[in-house]
């Protein structure tokens, strides 16, 4: 079961990281990858997305459950394949630093099922390692960008 955590200190405060993150359709056209999502409820949604898996390229749907809305710190969900026999979980949580200094945390953790379960969880440890960097990165990029945008 491959899993990455992945940690930056951000310069902005720990509500512009709540405010962008409570609300799915901020984060989840930044998945590298993304082709759509749909908003089934306040906790429920479908994700679907390209993922390059080396010799394997696949369209990817997922069904994401947020489990806990923790404001204004943490967001916890669980991932379970639509299309694919995977499951998993992950989470973005916010530490003050400082009045003006957040540490931000992505993580993400996946486990494959099926026949291909072997050969896939070798290459996801790679590939989640950019996945939980990449989406933390422009989750942060986004917020600072629409900030700038307002002033």
């Amino acid at each position: 079961m491959p899993s990455e955590l992945y940690k930056v200190e951000v310069n902005m405060p720990i509500q512009s990281i709540w405010d962008f993150v409570s609300v799915m359709d901020n984060w989840a056209p930044l998945v590298p990858g993304y082709i759509e999502h749909e908003i089934l409820n306040d906790s429920e949604s479908i994700w679907k997305f390209k993922t390059d898996l080396g010799v394997i390229k696949k369209k990817v749907e997922l069904k994401v459950d947020i489990t806990d809305w923790i404001k204004p710190k943490k967001v916890i969900f669980n991932l379970t394949g639509i299309n694919e026999k995977m499951t998993g979980k992950g989470y973005f949580e916010a530490q003050i630093i400082d009045t003006n200094n957040t540490l931000m945390t992505g993580y993400l953790e996946i486990t494959p099922e099926g026949k291909m379960a072997k050969l896939i969880n070798s290459k996801l440890k790679k590939n989640l390692n950019e996945l939980t960097k990449e989406l933390t990165e422009a989750i942060i990029a986004k917020i600072k960008e629409d900030e700038h945008a307002i002033r």
